[in-house]
Parts: C-alpha cells; structure tokens; sequence
C-alpha cells in the first residue's frame, strides 16, 4: 500500500540528455521507503502536451535515488536523445 503520491516537474532546458529534480517536502518518508516515479500517457506540462507525454518512455527512463528520511528523494531522467522543456512526473512511495 502507497504511504504517498505526488507530481514534480522535471526539466532538460534547451536541449539535455540528462535532467533531474529534488523532491522534498516529504515529511513522512522514511530512509528504508521504496519510491516510484513514471510519466502518464495523458498528463501535460508547459511544454509538452498529452501525446508527448504518452511517448516519453519510448526515448527516455526514470529513476529515484534513496530517500532521505523526512525529506524526499531525487528522480534521474536520461534520455538517449536531447529533450527540452519540462515534463510531468509522477511518484509513489510505500514503507
């Protein structure tokens, strides 16, 4: 069962392989949590829309480092082309 859920928004700016973002806030988030993060098919963000978003995964994989407890986690995106802009993430995490 999911302790939490949430979104983020990641960014790779003008043009990057690789972006990332600092998840904080996360007060009851322990160091031993499992954490989750995925893009959905029809989320959207500022720059990119639903179909975008549907396609994601084709060119890019998330990843989550280990939590910190009371704190959050950091989500790690790498893409095997350069993307732009700001994508919509979403997390879980469970104990």
């Amino acid at each position: 069962m999911a302790n939490g859920t949430g979104t983020a928004t990641i960014d790779f700016g003008t043009g990057a392989n690789e972006a990332s973002i600092a998840v904080t806030g996360l007060t009851t988030i322990s160091a031993t949590s499992k954490v989750e993060a995925w893009v959905m098919a029809d989320d959207t963000s500022s720059s990119h829309t639903a179909n975008d978003h549907k396609y994601f995964e084709c060119f890019a994989n998330l990843t989550c480092g280990t939590p910190t407890a009371a704190t959050g986690f950091t989500i790690y995106a790498r893409s095997i082309e350069k993307l732009t802009g700001t994508w919509t993430v979403r997390y879980v995490w469970a104990d």
